[in-house]
């Protein structure tokens, strides 16, 4: 049973080890204060608590539970486990996660969690149908389930955004954004997965994942956008969703 959801982005300079204590503080703080509340909302289940995160990758399917996700591509001895906190120090095997859900279970780290998670991927190309197949899935599950969603917005923000400007990125963000906050279902499974390939918009599939997740729970859901910006050209979306 579904409990509640956060959606947060996943760019590497949410960790401090690449960025130092600045970079881009207060969304890392909103990132982290909005996963510490969804980690609030299953308080009470004890040890049957399912803490999944979700995001895209090359491979899609169910991450190995002993699975691992690094950072050192991107300049930060940083590695992450599903089943546990890896030390810094500690060698690994090869990571596998990829970026998407090795930042996310880093939030979770971050935000207190020691427990286990569970990671599912999905690839860009993923259909609407299938996302919405696969949220249903989710929500299907017997344990207390938390659902931590990952996903950036647009690329195409400005000139020096990864996939330069695009005058198409802003009113797709925009309309992500105001999906998110009014928990719009239908909104966020019309998403047309060509546009958001076109802008670079990694989060398509997670968010359409959510969206059939809390369609096939059939309860009322409330949502909360807590952050919307670009401060790197690119569409960073935190949002929070739980039961009305």
């Amino acid at each position: 049973m579904l409990l509640a959801a956060t959606v947060c982005p996943h760019p590497p300079l949410l960790v401090p080890s690449l960025t130092g204590a600045t970079g881009p503080a207060e969304l890392r703080e909103t990132c982290v204060a909005a996963v510490r509340d969804l980690l609030a909302a299953g308080e009470s289940s004890g040890d049957d608590l399912d803490v999944v995160v979700v995001g895209t990758g090359p491979t899609p399917g169910s991450a190995a539970p002993d699975a691992t996700g690094s950072l050192a591509g991107y300049g930060a001895a940083v590695t992450v486990g599903l089943t546990r906190v890896v030390p810094d120090t500690e060698p690994a095997g090869t990571p596998t996660l990829p970026l998407s859900v090795t930042v996310g279970v880093w939030l979770l780290r971050r935000a207190g969690w020691n427990g286990p998670v569970r990671a599912r991927v999905v690839t860009e190309h993923a259909t609407p149908a299938e996302c919405a197949d696969l949220g249903a899935r989710l929500a299907g599950y017997p344990a207390p389930t938390l659902l931590l969603v990952m996903g950036d917005g647009s690329a195409s923000r400005d000139e020096k955004a990864p996939g330069s400007l695009d005058p198409r990125a802003v009113p797709f963000d925009t309309a992500v954004a105001d999906a998110l906050a009014a928990v719009d279902t239908a909104a966020l499974a019309a998403l047309d997965p060509g546009l958001a390939r076109e802008l670079l918009a990694a989060g398509r599939a997670p968010w359409q994942i959510l969206a059939g997740a809390v369609e096939a729970d059939g309860r009322p859901w409330k949502g909360e956008l807590r952050s919307a910006e670009a401060p790197y050209g690119v569409g960073y979306l935190v949002a929070a969703w739980s039961p009305a």
